[in-house]
């Protein structure tokens, strides 16, 4: 098992180090994790939470954004990606999970589907169930226990994420060692050390209000183990913990190839 030290979620007392789709903002789901929604008896789950699945008991970290788009990432490197929808303070999602690029699940499978049905208190806590099954029929259950990080509330902009970065994610990601650079237009690029990869995306603020970023890129470019990750698309959420120092980058996405083969990413930088 890989351990997770980049990431420290003081709220929680969780220290996380990452080894290493798309979003639309204006979804109308997004009403449902707005502090401005409508419906006052609903609880609010945007944001970034932190804490243990009981189960496995690996830490987590989740980022969901203002349209309710979720990625859950576990200190194994596994992702758990989807929409979650409230009703009161009820939290339902279905999850596609995804073993870190290079890794597997302990049947040897790398992707699989499950649901994760929860119960939320505002910026407090998520307490919730997973059921998972990994496309090898083996069932991987989960009891996740999450707090609310202040961290959510720092908001995002272009001017605060932009910069030169440097890739430090595990040896088994594509771009370990990279030059990552992210302009204030919100473009990325990134040439990888130990693989050739060049990455080439945007990173977006689909709400300002919280500290979670909207990226999608690809790679080209990538030779040996890496080569299958060439011209797929990745989307997913992102992160920027500048109370670190150097302050660092968390991204979790996923992609399918166009031979419809799935994988997925995280990614750790850290400001040059």
């Amino acid at each position: 098992m890989r351990s997770f030290s980049h990431l420290i979620f003081c709220g929680a007392c969780l220290m996380i180090a990452i080894s290493l789709g798309g979003c639309d903002s204006n979804n109308s789901l997004s009403n449902l994790f707005s502090s401005s929604s409508s419906s006052s008896s609903s609880a609010v789950a945007k944001g970034i939470w932190s804490g243990m699945d009981s189960t496995s008991n690996e830490s987590i970290v989740g980022m969901i954004n203002s349209a309710g788009q979720a990625d859950f990432i576990r200190e194994d490197g596994v992702q758990f990606i989807g929409t979650v929808q409230l009703a009161g303070n009820t939290l339902a999602a279905t999850l596609n999970g995804y073993a870190d690029y290079g890794f597997t699940f302990p049947d040897g499978s790398t992707t699989g589907i499950g649901t994760l049905n929860a119960t939320v208190s505002t910026a407090t806590s998520m307490v919730g169930t997973l059921t998972f099954t990994s496309t090898d029929n083996t069932s991987y259950p989960g009891s996740w226990s999450l707090s609310y990080q202040p961290l959510s509330t720092t908001g995002s902009s272009l001017s605060a994420i932009n910069g030169t970065y440097t890739d430090i994610s595990s040896v088994a990601n594509s771009n370990t060692g990279g030059r990552v650079t992210i302009s204030t237009n919100g473009t990325i690029l990134s040439q990888g050390a130990t693989s050739g990869c060049v990455m080439n995306g945007s990173i977006g603020v689909g709400d300002s209000t919280t500290d979670v970023y909207e990226i999608s890129f690809t790679y080209l470019g990538c030779t040996g183990q890496w080569a299958n990750l060439n011209d797929v698309p990745f989307t997913g959420l992102a992160i920027l913990k500048t109370t670190l120092s150097p302050a660092q980058i968390l991204v979790g996405v996923s992609g399918q190839s166009s031979a419809g083969a799935k994988y997925g990413l995280i990614n750790s930088f850290s400001l040059n």
